[in-house]
């Protein structure tokens, strides 16, 4: 009578070996598999392109990603394309060439390397674009970059505070205005620049609407106010058009909402051509983007008023990481999948954190954290 009950246990242990077996298959293949991707990614090329070395900005985030990924076994082929766009276009369809087996892309103009990313494709090139969204595409990967409305939410806010219509807190401030305020927006063909724009729009225009901020020349749209390439002499051309057909008759700018360092330091040239920047005349609140070495000297020496930092060895650090897995065969870590549609898919994001920066905290968050030494800032 025991013969059947004993036969049914060693049925149930031969099905739990077979399964028990099975599963150690599975995940043996499983790491078999991982293995053989990060394996076939030791040493790999992988491309970088950047837009300038015109801003300072562009080479820190080359350099950060090329000994990022050296670091981790990669070779690493990095170019400049000074911001035309044929040149970017050829360096890229290099890359590919070469055998890149992944591609980190900071557009010139987002639209335009629709073609080259397919050959990518093609060639099943992940690529991830790099502070700057590709559009129109469907053949990006991943993007990498900072929370752009937010930092035009920052421009506007630190322009209101160097105003003092508010304070630091975001409380009422003590000024009641109304300003005379300019706005400036960024290059047309870049993504980020609308992000910037309609961040800080969105906190000036009930400024604006209830007269406390006076664009006196009128120009508020986009198309109107930006600069294209980013170019700090344009801007500098638009300041000085501004101030001898909008401002002569002893009429003074209070406020320049620029989006860059680098048109801010044009801004503020042709504001010192037309006597800004003196005692009886101080320049207007002047802010900016990125925390170039020109810019801070300026916010120390109490000329531009504030500028948003963003911290780039972080936003190397995560597209290093981004690559790294991809090229492993993995998934990699995002944490916006719903705001950056590039106009055929909406991009998987890593979005980091902006920071605003003025005299009273420069210090503390640019010399402290190992960003600039003191002596760079003189």
């Amino acid at each position: 009578m025991r013969f059947p009950r004993f036969a049914a246990v060693v049925s149930v242990l031969a099905l739990a070996t077979v399964a028990t077996a099975c599963g150690s298959a599975e995940k043996t293949v499983d790491q078999q598999a991982a293995a053989s991707a990060s394996a076939g990614s030791a040493g790999a090329l992988v491309g970088v392109t950047m837009p300038t070395k015109s801003s300072e900005r562009w080479i820190h985030d080359g350099d950060n990603v090329k000994a990022g990924l050296e670091k981790l076994g990669y070779k690493v082929d990095l170019q400049y394309a000074e911001n035309d766009i044929p040149t970017q276009v050829n360096q890229i369809e290099n890359q590919i060439t070469k055998g890149a087996k992944l591609l980190i892309i900071a557009s010139i103009d987002g639209t335009a390397i629709t073609t080259q990313l397919q050959e990518a494709a093609d060639k099943k090139i992940p690529v991830v674009a790099y502070d700057r969204l590709i559009r129109n595409s469907p053949n990006v990967d991943y993007y990498a970059t900072f929370d752009n409305f937010k930092v035009g939410v920052q421009q506007a806010t630190s322009l209101l505070v160097g105003l003092k219509l508010l304070n630091a807190d975001g409380s009422a401030g003590s000024a009641k205005g109304p300003f005379n305020v300019e706005l400036f927006a960024g290059s047309p063909d870049d993504n980020n620049a609308t992000f910037f724009f309609n961040g800080a729009m969105s906190v000036l225009k009930p400024f604006i609407d209830k007269g406390t901020l006076v664009v006196k020349s009128g120009q508020t749209d986009f198309k109107t106010v930006a600069i294209l390439r980013w170019d700090p002499a344009t801007a500098q051309k638009r300041m000085e058009d501004l101030l001898t057909k909008t401002y002569s008759g002893g009429t003074k700018v209070d406020g320049v909402l620029s989006p860059y360092d680098g048109l801010s330091i044009g801004i503020l040239s042709a504001l010192k051509s037309n006597g800004y920047g003196t005692s009886g005349q101080p320049y207007p609140t002047v802010t900016g983007q990125d925390a170039e070495l020109a810019s801070v000297k300026s916010i120390i020496a109490g000329e531009q008023y504030s500028t948003i930092y963003k911290d780039t060895r972080q936003l190397a650090d995560v597209t290093i990481k981004i690559a790294d897995t991809v090229l492993k065969g993995g998934k990699p870590e995002v944490n916006n999948t719903k705001d950056y549609d590039n106009g055929n898919k909406v991009v998987p994001s890593y979005l980091l954190q902006p920071l605003i920066v003025d005299k009273t905290n420069y210090e503390k968050e640019l010399v402290d954290t190992g960003y600039y030494t003191k002596s760079q800032l003189g």
